[in-house]
């Protein structure tokens, strides 16, 4: 019987209907976020909205219009964390040339030598006639495209890839990050509209009771609203504000804090507008995956002698990256935290004297392993 691309995918994915969605291993972190998102609306339009109807001319319109910009707030969500981000089809077996290279590793008598030093699967190429350095992803078995990273979290490549964002469960990269930006200022949006409305509804309660006292005793509901909403805005109010720049830098999060951008040449840098234009105004690509296509019988049994061949050679080489893209959504927690550009940079710093992270074995990453996808080498 013939299976689909979706039933023999090796990342950690989990697909629903019949593989026409597509999330990341920690989708069920969506209902998380669904709840704060629904919880205060409900509130609001329990105990705040339904009163403004005799308190304010065309009040009844109030919760109407907050219901139906929430379901817009959550079907960007959905669209954010049910759509393929950019992944980059895995190679059936490694091109020739990181074959060749292999060779060297290998002793007279056919064993490999764990010992020797291995060749750096790195090649340079030229984005808007500057040289950018891309590597050979091991997982993959491909030379990564520029600005293309592996999400140690999906276990894919993904293009253009930001951050894996553990809110919505998906990795963000070159498809949906559109989508994700128009989720996260829109929920800004949300927090203002409800925040203003409980605000206003607060002084029409404190002014039929003449005392706050009075009035929050006995109407509590807008206080905590409006608690609610300052918290939650100064998080995703910040996270608005930071991929702002990013886009008009043209920059991902995984650049930003990986190949401190300030001290480089940004080679994909067009000029705000351009910068801006990119992500608004562009078409998505397509996926370059069809999880529903059929896959023959011999390329299934290829996949499993290449995955024995893996599991044999590929021991010793298991990848250092571990948790690094959650450590990105626990930094744009902090930077929605943070009100100058002077503590985002005390941040950056303070992964490490170098201003990058160091692996658990004591082992220093050096910059070109982290730069090798978004900026130009270094003079």
């Amino acid at each position: 019987m013939a299976l689909r691309v979706y039933q023999l995918w090796k990342g950690r994915n989990i697909f629903l209907l019949k593989g026409r969605l597509v999330f990341g291993p920690d989708a069920k972190s969506i209902l998380i976020t669904l709840l704060l998102i629904i919880v205060p609306v409900f509130i609001f339009v329990t105990f705040i909205g339904r009163k403004f109807v005799d308190k304010v001319n065309a009040g009844y319109a109030i919760s109407p219009l907050i219901i139906v910009f929430t379901i817009f707030v959550l079907f960007l969500l959905f669209m954010t964390s049910a759509s393929d981000p950019g992944f980059v089809p895995r190679n059936s077996s490694p091109p020739d040339e990181v074959l060749v290279s292999d060779i060297s590793v290998f002793n007279d008598t056919g064993e490999r030598n764990t010992q020797g030093t291995k060749l750096p699967r790195i090649k340079q190429v030229f984005v808007n006639r500057l040289p950018v350095k891309v590597k050979y992803c091991e997982t993959c078995m491909l030379f990564r495209s520029p600005r293309c990273s592996h999400c140690s979290v999906c276990d894919n490549c993904v293009e253009k890839f930001d951050h894996h964002c553990p809110f919505v469960g998906q990795c963000i990269g070159r498809r949906n990050y559109r989508c994700f930006f128009l989720f996260i200022s829109a929920s800004a949006i949300l927090c203002i509209s409800v925040f203003s409305l409980s605000a206003f509804y607060m002084k029409l309660v404190v002014d039929d009771y003449a005392s706050i006292w009075e009035a929050v005793k006995n109407s509590p509901a807008p206080l905590i609203v409006m608690v609610y909403c300052f918290l939650l805005l100064w998080f995703v109010g910040g996270l608005t504000g930071f991929h702002l720049y990013l886009m008009s830098t043209n920059q991902t999060t995984y650049e930003f804090f990986r190949c401190r951008a300030n001290t480089r040449i940004n080679v994909y840098d067009q000029g705000c507008m351009e910068n801006l234009s990119e992500v608004f105004c562009r078409k998505i690509v397509p996926s370059k995956i069809n999880f529903r296509e059929y896959v023959q019988e011999a390329s299934r049994n290829c996949r499993i002698s290449i995955q024995q061949r893996e599991a044999h050679f590929m021991n010793e080489d298991k990848r250092e990256k571990v948790e690094d893209d959650r450590e990105i959504g626990n930094d744009l927690w902090k930077i929605s935290q943070r009100r100058d550009s002077k503590e985002i940079d005390d941040a950056r710093i303070s992964r490490g004297s170098d201003g990058f992270p160091r692996s658990s074995g004591g082992f220093s990453r050096s910059p070109s392993e982290f730069c090798f996808g978004g900026f130009g080498m270094e003079a």
